[in-house]
């Protein structure tokens, strides 16, 4: 794609490793500094020298949500606004309100119905078994059913909601994104435990799938607005974090191709009309050889500059699609990046095939290596010196869920 102007004002919510991600590649492209309002004055975005933050600890409620836009716009009235979530609430917020957005924002997502439907795994998983995807193994467990149920397959059982966003809202102790339990006993007191919290949507319980980190992948894709797919980037995971409310979270990345798949995933977004970006958890199979889709995110997940590190600017997709309405070519991304967000000892530490460290050693020797935080234009003291008692941090984190 050309080099062309923004064009455009981004208004960006959430405050984490995500919306950050985004700004700095709307910075490096356009050189601006993106607008962005997250719930509280931390995190990575806050006193960033490439972000206009502001907190607001009641952003993610519908009418604080839907006036800051407002407002926001009224503001730029000469300019078009650009809004783009960088979390599940916010995204969905977007979505379910597209009819009531101020004439000059632009809004690139999907209508609510669809949205729901996607996000909802009971319902994404339904899809899969319906287009051909493969998936886990898979029981949906039903408010009311206690421990009345027989599950067609054996432990160790994963267990997850199908609806995340309400599930966040009902906290409860050792609330965790995704739970691993070995015996039936230890499924049912945690069943038992969300829904005394308040949940009250389906939950999935899942055989499974063996094998570390290594096993898992990443794809995230952009579709125009027409609902064609105009890029795609599989990331292969090499490390995911440990903490209870991060477990999943990617760490280490490497990209590469599975042209198989990548084919399954362009049609199912297709086939939907779907539009804008999309991210998808995978794991590999090595009992069927195949890889088994875990959900889709109906936005960028926050591991995407692991994207536009190896070459394909995020931003410039939504700019060039929705603001300067250039035709997009579609593209598979196929350059070597290492996209890592740990410090390069724990990530040495904690991957343990001399294969990937070895292919690891070669990208950082060659240039490949991204981290979306470390930024020449965002170097301040006081910014400094948070990322590097962060980083530091995951020492401990590692150590402490992983062991030695």
């Amino acid at each position: 794609m050309p080099k062309t102007d923004a064009n455009c004002i981004p208004l960006l919510f959430a405050g984490d490793i995500n919306l950050y991600s985004m700004a700095r590649a709307f910075h490096e492209q356009y050189g601006i500094k993106p607008h962005a309002i997250g719930k509280y004055p931390s995190g990575p975005c806050f006193r960033s020298n490439i972000i206009h933050y502001t907190a607001n600890v009641s952003i993610d409620r519908e009418d604080t949500f839907m006036a800051a836009v407002v407002r926001f716009a009224e503001e730029h009235q000469d300019k078009q606004v650009l809004l783009i979530g960088c979390g599940d609430s916010y995204v969905q917020l977007i979505s379910q309100n597209l009819d009531r957005m101020p004439k000059n924002v632009v809004a690139p997502y999907i209508g609510i119905d669809l949205m729901n439907r996607l996000i909802h795994k009971e319902h994404f998983y339904e899809l899969c078994r319906q287009t051909g995807l493969d998936y886990p193994d898979t029981f949906v467990h039903r408010p009311g059913m206690g421990k009345q149920f027989e599950l067609p397959f054996e432990g160790p059982y994963i267990l997850k909601p199908s609806n995340g966003i309400e599930y966040w809202r009902h906290p409860f102790a050792n609330q965790k994104k995704v739970f691993k339990m070995e015996s039936r006993g230890e499924l049912e007191a945690v069943i038992k435990s969300i829904y005394e919290a308040g949940y009250n949507d389906s939950l999935i319980i899942q055989n499974f799938i063996p094998g570390d980190d290594t096993f898992m992948r990443v794809m995230t894709c952009y579709s125009d607005q027409m609902g064609r797919v105009r890029l795609m980037c599989l990331g292969h995971v090499l490390l995911e974090e440990h903490t209870p409310h991060g477990i999943g979270n990617h760490a280490v990345i490497m990209t590469e191709r599975q042209p198989e798949l990548e084919e399954k995933l362009r049609r199912l977004l297709d086939d939907l009309g779907y539009v804008g970006f999309s991210n998808f958890d995978i794991k590999f199979d090595q009992r069927d050889g195949r890889f088994k889709i875990f959900e889709i995110n109906t936005r960028q997940g926050r591991s995407n500059y692991y994207v536009t590190g190896a070459g394909a600017n995020l931003a410039q997709y939504v700019v060039e699609d929705w603001i300067n309405k250039h035709p997009i070519d579609f593209r598979v991304i196929d350059a070597e990046s290492l996209w890592m967000v740990v410090p390069k000892g724990v990530a040495f530490k904690y991957i343990r095939q001399p294969e990937y460290r070895a292919k690891m050693r070669q990208l950082i020797r060659h240039g490949k290596l991204v981290n979306p935080l470390f930024y020449r234009h965002d170097c301040g003291l006081q910014r400094s010196i948070r990322l590097l008692r962060s980083q530091y941090g995951h020492y401990v984190k590692y150590k402490t869920y992983l062991g030695k």
